[in-house]
């Protein structure tokens, strides 16, 4: 059996900040999470590889639009390769998979309802408007001419 991390309610899946520190403590690799200055209030943080000093320059409103689409497809390759995203990562990941049953609710994103699981093959995870499924073969209803 394989447990899979789904978010079941609508919203969408994500991690809060002490799931996310807790996800990279367990892998022993560092990283430098920043709450959002402009959107604080609603508990949207950057969750960085590098530290301050080797992070690329920050190109905000027309620097960023004045580039040409060269350089901001540069600009936003470099940002991908410094920065985390938790939609990169697979739902059955095992340190995923612990950090959610170790802290709980408190490993919850701010629209999530994080739960878990388990398949015995395959799956897919189908959403709508943030709320998942966890769907595998045995679970579709198939029609057969």
């Amino acid at each position: 059996m394989t447990k899979v991390c789904y978010n079941s309610c609508f919203g969408g899946f994500g991690l809060s900040k002490e799931a996310v520190q807790r996800y990279f403590d367990i892998k022993g690799q560092q990283v430098w999470i920043e709450d959002d200055k402009e959107f604080k209030s609603l508990e949207i943080f950057t969750v960085w590889l590098v530290p301050p000093n080797e992070r690329q320059e920050s190109k905000e409103g027309e620097s960023f639009y004045s580039m040409s689409a060269e350089e901001r497809i540069a600009y936003n390759q470099k940002d991908s390769e410094q920065t985390w995203d938790y939609n990169r990562i697979s739902r059955h990941d095992s340190i995923l998979i612990q950090v959610v049953e170790e802290l709980g609710e408190k490993a919850n994103g701010r629209h999530a309802n994080l739960r878990i699981t388990e398949v015995q093959s395959k799956y897919r995870i189908d959403e709508y408007d943030g709320n998942e499924s966890v769907e595998t073969p045995d679970s579709y209803d198939w029609i057969t001419p």
